[in-house]
C-alpha cells in the first residue's frame, strides 16, 4: 500500500509542552485507556484531532500466524527470504549499529546499568598451570537499556477497568493475567522470537533537512518519500518482512547531552506506524530511545505507535540504534541480522545488532 491514502492527514499543530520522560508514563494514564479503543481508523483521527478520544476498538488477534503465536512479525523469516535477502550481500562489508554499553548511556526514568567485577582476578589459580579469571556481575532491566530490541510482552493496553488484569491486551490477545510473572512473562516472553536475517532500509530524514531533527518533531509520509527519493530508492522496493530504520539525527546527542537526549525525541507518529503495517515489515527502529515522536501531537496520547506495532501487529521495535557509519559510505540498503538474546520471560532483549552490505 502506498503513502497517498496518508498525505492529506495532518497532526495537530498546538506543540504541548515537553515534559521529562519518565512524567509520560506516570501523567498520561488517560491518554493510555484512549488508546486502548481505538481502531485503525480511529487512530489516525486521534493523532490529527487532537480533542477526539476514539471509542468502541476493534479487536487485532487472533494474528495472521494463529491463535497461539508468540513470534509475531520475526514469522516473516523463512528460508526465502533469507535467501532472498542474501542477494544484498555485495562488498561484505560489516557495520555494528549498536551502542555499546556502559554506566554513562542515556536511560529510561530511573533504569539503571552497573557493572561489578567480583573479585581481580574472580577465582583461581587453578591447576598446575596456574590459570585465572575474570566474571562481571551485571544488574540491569537486560532488554530494556541502550540499544534494546522490544519483546511482545513489553507493551500492552487496558482495556477494561483500572486493575482488571484480564483486561490488559497484549499481542495476540494474550491478558495480563497470561502475561505477567514475577520470575519472567508467561506468555510473549523474548525466547519465542526468532533470528532475523532480513532486508533493510535505512531513512535519513535528517540527511533530508540537513540537520538534526528536534524532539516532538513528527517524520510524516511526505518526509519518507522525500528522502528515499533524495536516497535513490523507492517505497514499491520495501517487501514484506523488511526492516525499516530511521536517523533522525537526535543519536549525536548520546553521551554528550544526555539530559536533552532523554527529554523527549523526534520519531515516527500514527500516519507513519500505520504504513509500516500496511508494509507488512518485520522491524522498524531509530537512532532514539522509543522510534515514535515524543511528546505527541496530540498530548492525551502516550507511545501510540509502540501499541500499533508492538501490541496490535507483533512488529518489533529496536531502538538506539548507530547509523553514522553506514551514511558515511551511502549505504542506505543492507542486510540487517539480530538475534535476541533467549532470555526466557524478558520483555526485550540487549545485544549487537550489525548491517551487512
Amino acid at each position: 500500500m502506498r503513502f497517498s491514502k496518508y498525505q492529506e492527514r495532518r497532526p495537530g499543530t498546538d506543540e504541548p509542552q515537553s515534559p521529562e520522560r519518565r512524567d509520560f508514563l506516570m501523567g498520561t494514564a488517560a491518554g493510555a485507556v484512549a488508546t486502548a479503543t481505538v481502531g485503525a481508523t480511529q487512530m489516525v483521527q486521534a493523532q490529527t484531532a487532537p480533542t477526539q478520544v476514539a471509542q468502541a476498538p476493534a479487536p487485532w488477534w487472533p494474528s495472521r500466524w494463529g491463535a497461539d503465536d508468540e513470534a509475531g512479525a520475526s514469522n516473516w523469516i523463512t528460508p526465502d527470504k533469507v535467501k532472498d535477502a542474501a542477494k544484498w550481500i555485495r562488498d561484505g562489508k560489516i557495520y555494528r549499529i549498536g551502542r555499546t554499553y556502559e554506566s554513562t548511556m542515556p536511560l529510561f526514568g530511573a533504569r539503571v546499568f552497573a557493572l561489578r567485577m567480583p573479585g581481580m582476578p574472580t577465582g583461581g589459580p587453578l591447576g598446575d598451570n596456574k590459570l585465572v579469571y575474570n566474571d562481571e556481575f551485571l544488574a540491569t532491566e537486560i532488554g530494556q537499556v541502550g540499544t534494546q530490541f522490544d519483546g511482545l510482552g513489553h507493551i500492552g493496553t487496558q482495556m477494561g477497568k483500572e486493575g482488571d488484569r484480564s483486561e490488559h491486551r497484549f499481542y495476540n490477545g494474550f491478558t495480563g493475567n497470561q502475561v505477567y510473572g514475577t520470575y519472567g512473562l508467561g506468555k510473549l516472553g523474548i525466547e519465542k522470537l526468532k533470528p532475523l536475517f532480513t532486508r533493510a532500509h535505512l531513512i535519513d530524514v535528517a540527511g533530508l533537512t540537513g540537520q538534526m531533527w528536534d524532539k516532538g518533531q513528527e517524520i510524516k509520509p511526505a518526509d519518507v518519500l522525500n528522502a528515499l527519493k533524495k536516497q535513490k530508492m523507492e517505497e514499491k522496493d520495501i517487501k514484506p518482512g523488511d526492516a525499516v530504520f530511521f536517523n533522525t539525527g537526535w543519536g549525536s546527542l548520546w553521551g554528550k547531552n544526555n539530559d536533552r537526549f532523554n527529554s523527549g525525541e523526534p520519531g515516527i507518529g500514527v500516519d507513519v506506524a500505520r504504513w509500516l503495517v500496511d508494509k507488512q515489515v518485520c522491524v522498524t527502529g531509530a537512532d532514539t530511545w522509543g522510534t515514535e515522536a515524543v511528546p505527541n501531537p496530540n498530548e492525551k496520547l502516550a507511545f501510540i505507535c509502540h501499541q500499533i506495532l508492538i501490541t496490535q501487529n507483533g512488529i518489533h521495535n529496536h531502538e538506539n540504534m548507530f547509523y553514522e557509519e553506514l551514511i558515511k559510505d551511502g549505504k542506505y540498503r543492507f542486510v540487517y541480522v539480530f538475534s535476541p538474546m533467549p532470555i526466557k520471560g524478558a520483555t526485550g532483549s540487549a545485544g549487537g545488532p550489525i548491517a551487512i552490505t
